[in-house]
């Protein structure tokens, strides 16, 4: 592996077959309640971040309000972080790719909500293949 493969991430990325996300991105001076896209393709997922398929191009560093749904669980799970990139799905339904880094966890303002590091602890030991990991030829981008 040359020093171009070597994996930057912290934490180990998953996938989870049938997964969705739905998200909007936050706004100063607009309301926060609409969705601008709902049950777009998860791709990849880990305690730090999301890469998932998109219709939209997201603005680096855009702050973001996620939803991820989970098949087989009632809930979703509500999730705030930061578009750390965003890039061209050449040949594909959808047109583009986004990786989002997430807020801190902890019961300040604007950071997640520490019972969701703990369902995604949770997803992770249920979905992660520890013989065969995510790795960087399937990342599609910077580290998230």
């Amino acid at each position: 592996m040359g020093e171009k493969d070597v994996e930057k991430r912290l934490c180990r990325r998953f996938r989870i077959p049938g997964a969705t996300i739905s998200y909007r991105v936050r706004r100063l001076f607009s309301p926060g309640s609409r969705t601008e896209e709902e049950f777009c393709p998860l791709l990849d997922l880990s305690r730090g971040g999301v890469r998932f398929l998109t219709q939209k191009p997201l603005k680096f560093r855009s702050r973001i309000r996620l939803q991820l749904s989970v098949p087989g669980e009632r809930v979703t799970l509500d999730l705030s972080g930061r578009v750390r990139w965003s890039t061209f799905h050449a040949g594909q339904s959808y047109k583009y790719q986004a990786g989002v880094q997430f807020e801190p966890y902890g019961l300040e303002k604007g950071q997640n909500a520490p019972q969701t590091l703990g369902k995604l602890v949770m997803l992770e030991t249920k979905f992660v293949e520890p013989d065969n990991p995510v790795g960087p030829a399937a990342g599609g981008g910077p580290a998230a």
